[in-house]
């Protein structure tokens, strides 16, 4: 019986050593995520600018020389494709009061692609009929935004409400309209950091193309 005992401690034992010993480290999956991340700029012939560059050029993007602006406190590398019309959500806090704070409901189409595994993960762009919706609440006085999905295909697919950081990103920088044929559109490149809860979970890299639409 004790031999027993002893020959399944040690079977475990040498699972577990197996198992540690060919799994990936949370330091390798971060190494495979910027190698995927370097080779998808690479392969797309992606001309990285530094934030300051990007503030000198009224944060705007080259579409011409495809520049995406890197920004090192979460790496994000973003590009604007069209800024938009009207006003940005802080402007529109700003008129309010210093310390008011704004919610609005914002539409999107997108279209999120797995860097590393070269697949289409889910988009909204082939049916007129469908689009995400989000709340979006501005905080100004604490310079912070805060999101949720309210309906759409990121609802569907994750079931979750909670909207990836890489998503709000872009409010900073770009403007708010109705008006459809002026609306903001941005392409991103978003660590698993800052992405969806899967992303986040397995240490994904994603790309997306967004547009945001003001709703009403």
């Amino acid at each position: 019986m004790k031999q027993t005992i002893w020959a399944l401690v040690a079977l475990c034992g040498m699972t577990m050593f197996f198992s540690c010993d060919n799994g990936e480290t949370y330091a390798d999956m971060k190494e495979r995520e910027k190698n995927a991340i370097n080779r998808f700029i690479k392969d797309h012939d992606i001309k990285v600018i530094t934030q300051e560059q990007f503030l000198a050029q009224d944060s705007t993007t080259n579409l011409e020389e495809n520049e995406f602006v890197l920004f090192n406190e979460d790496g994000i590398y973003m590009q604007i494709e069209a800024r938009g019309e009207g006003k940005s959500m802080v402007e529109m806090a700003k008129e309010q009061s210093k310390d008011s704070t704004i919610s609005k409901t914002i539409l999107c189409r997108f279209f999120e692609y797995d860097i590393e595994g070269g697949d289409t993960i889910t988009t909204n762009q082939y049916s007129s009929s469908i689009v995400d919706k989000m709340l979006v609440k501005y905080i100004h006085r604490s310079r912070r935004y805060q999101a949720s999905f309210t309906e759409g295909k990121m609802v569907e697919k994750y079931r979750s409400s909670v909207v990836p950081q890489g998503w709000i990103k872009p409010f900073d920088y770009i403007r708010l309209t109705r008006n459809a044929g002026k609306i903001a559109k941005i392409r991103i490149i978003v660590p698993h950091s800052s992405g969806t809860s899967n992303a986040s979970g397995y240490v994904l890299p994603m790309y997306y193309e967004i547009s945001y639409q003001l709703g009403i």
